[in-house]
């Protein structure tokens, strides 16, 4: 079975809520001529949707002296990643977060709800941003016994399905002993999940209106549970936005600017290029 067989085999938590592009690759700042990946992604029981969003499981095969970068303006959520050579788990990547592929491999992936990242570690998650540490460190998880297993099923055969269900099957066996979800952190995945999926929401002010918090209290709790401020949350979800709207090639980029809050077109293409090191214009071109 060739790579790209696999590639957006989605089942996206959310549904009915947002398009499967809107939820999934609007992150994943692809380049659509790269085909030496491929990517088969998975929602996560029902009893777990609280702690956890969707799988996500790469394999990839890149040519000898070659080289395949992976960019993604990741969501306000911590990871937790098996590969055939590490195991790790990731806090919340507070600019644009880089994977550089080579020769044969396969990963298995979860991203979390942005309440489990203190379930899993105990402490507050900004201590994590912009960090990761071995999956065997975490007072929560038996990380080593798990990537063994993984590894056990995946390393035969990672394209297969079966491999892949089981292996996914292996990760929730892990985190289902992290249940149930506290209120705090079914706030903070309320909260996220707001600002996410509500385009109009470009103030913080009017954030903690919806949820009857200060400001300070708001920037406490999602310091605490993500990492990072109520402000990045909104302009992340804007350039995730503006990067998912930018592969529509009638997309103009002026229109783009003031649908996303932006002053003007000067302002949208700096953001946007300070966060991913291209302008809108570039990546655009991707796509046509």
């Amino acid at each position: 079975m060739g790579l790209d067989t696999f590639r957006h085999v989605t089942t996206s938590p959310g549904a009915g809520r947002t398009t499967a592009r809107d939820d999934i690759e609007r992150a994943h700042l692809v380049d659509p001529a790269d085909h030496t990946w491929s990517i088969a992604r998975a929602s996560v029981s029902g009893d777990l949707t609280d702690l956890a969003r969707r799988f996500w499981i790469p394999v990839w095969e890149v040519p000898e002296g070659r080289d395949s970068v992976q960019r993604v303006l990741q969501y306000p959520v911590c990871l937790v990643v098996v590969s055939d050579t590490y195991a790790r788990f990731y806090g919340v990547v507070s600019g644009l977060s880089h994977t550089m592929l080579t020769g044969r491999g396969w990963a298995v992936g979860v991203m979390l709800q942005p309440a489990a990242g203190h379930l899993l570690t105990h402490e507050p998650v900004r201590r994590m941003t912009d960090r990761f540490v071995e999956l065997s460190s975490l007072p929560t998880l038996d990380g080593g016994h798990l990537t063994r297993r993984l590894r056990s099923v995946m390393g035969p055969d990672p394209s297969s399905p079966d491999a892949q269900a089981r292996a996914r099957q292996l990760v929730e066996d892990g985190l289902r002993p992290l249940l149930p979800v506290d209120d705090e952190g079914l706030l903070v995945n309320s909260i996220v999940e707001d600002v996410e999926t509500s385009p109009e929401l470009l103030r913080v002010d009017d954030l903690c209106a919806r949820f009857d918090v200060n400001e300070r209290t708001l920037q406490r709790l999602l310091h605490k549970r993500i990492g990072l401020g109520p402000k990045w949350l909104i302009r992340r979800r804007r350039l995730q936005e503006a990067a998912d709207r930018l592969r529509d090639s009638h997309a103009g980029l002026a229109g783009i600017a003031v649908d996303l809050g932006y002053a003007d077109q000067a302002h949208f293409t700096r953001d946007f290029r300070t966060a991913t090191g291209m302008t809108p214009g570039d990546f655009a071109s991707r796509f046509r």
